[in-house]
């Protein structure tokens, strides 16, 4: 009983601690709790992906409403974007089954690496506002506006190069089946790059758009078992409470050091992945 209790309360804190920093960063937990899971807790991949696909559900749940009521979300943009992005999910909850361990690690370290980069060579992005030369059709009903606290009023914005944006949707939506990560992290610098959104729309919608496709895979590894009450539970739990944290912890830290702090986990964790692929670390299994 003693055992038990302690392990739930690792759990819980694991999940709470990753959560409130990516909550702090506007990301989804799942790509820290992956990786805490499997390396510090010694558990099967699987397992991990499963419970932190749960967890992603409930914050984007708990989250989504806040953004909602300050008019941050383009909900229209984010129901075109999640056809591609649930395809993609389908497709790598396919690939889960099939690829080995190691070659996940692998691949999780990878997107590590490219995240931290991203992060690191991330700039300001300016909203486009609508010119009377933009193209017309069904594609400009997606456009919106955003309440800017800074200026006092609404910044108007367009979409531009859906169709790229849906390809990076389908990519976001295939690692985050198969690594168990919320694909925020991908999802925000494909908006920010390639459909040329302000960084706030891009932050909110793409926390609209983590649950559905955690979702999407979520019912596919409860199916094989690869959810457990026990562990996703407390998962769910701690990372609910931690990304309100996280949330508050925004208002109070500079961007600057978040970013810095953000960059300094990922290649923490990209190091320790590409150990644990090679199977450096003792206790592993392949």
């Amino acid at each position: 009983m003693h055992m038990l209790t302690t392990s739930v309360l690792e759990l819980f804190g694991i999940s709470f601690g990753a959560s409130a920093l990516g909550g702090a960063l506007g990301m989804a937990s799942g790509i820290f709790i992956v990786p805490i899971l499997t390396i510090v807790m010694g558990m099967d991949v699987h397992t991990a992906i499963g419970a932190s696909l749960v967890s992603v559900i409930a914050c984007s749940c708990g989250s989504a409403s806040s953004f909602l009521k300050e008019r941050l979300t383009n909900v229209r943009l984010a129901i075109v974007l999640e056809t591609a992005t649930t395809l993609g999910a389908a497709s790598g909850v396919l690939l889960s089954g099939v690829v080995p361990v190691p070659v996940l690690y692998t691949i999780f370290a990878a997107v590590l690496l490219v995240s931290a980069w991203q992060m690191q060579m991330r700039r300001r992005v300016i909203a486009t506002p609508p010119s009377e030369g933009s193209p017309r059709g069904w594609m400009r009903r997606l456009d919106s506006a955003y309440p800017d606290r800074t200026i006092g009023g609404d910044v108007a914005y367009q979409i531009d190069r859906l169709p790229m944006g849906l390809a990076l949707m389908y990519g976001a939506g295939l690692l985050s089946a198969l690594l168990g990560i919320g694909s925020g992290v991908l999802k925000i610098p494909a908006m920010d790059t390639a459909l040329r959104l302000p960084i706030k729309v891009s932050s909110a919608t793409s926390n609209f758009m983590i649950g559905v496709t955690a979702a999407a895979s979520a019912g596919a590894y409860f199916m094989r078992g690869a959810i457990v009450s026990t562990i996703a539970g407390p998962v769910a739990l701690g990372s609910v409470v931690g990304s309100l944290l996280g949330a508050r912890l925004l208002v109070f830290i500079s961007p600057g050091k978040l970013r810095l702090v953000f960059v300094a986990v990922l290649l923490v964790l990209a190091i320790q992945m590409i150990l644990a692929a090679l199977n450096i670390h003792g206790g592993l299994e392949t």
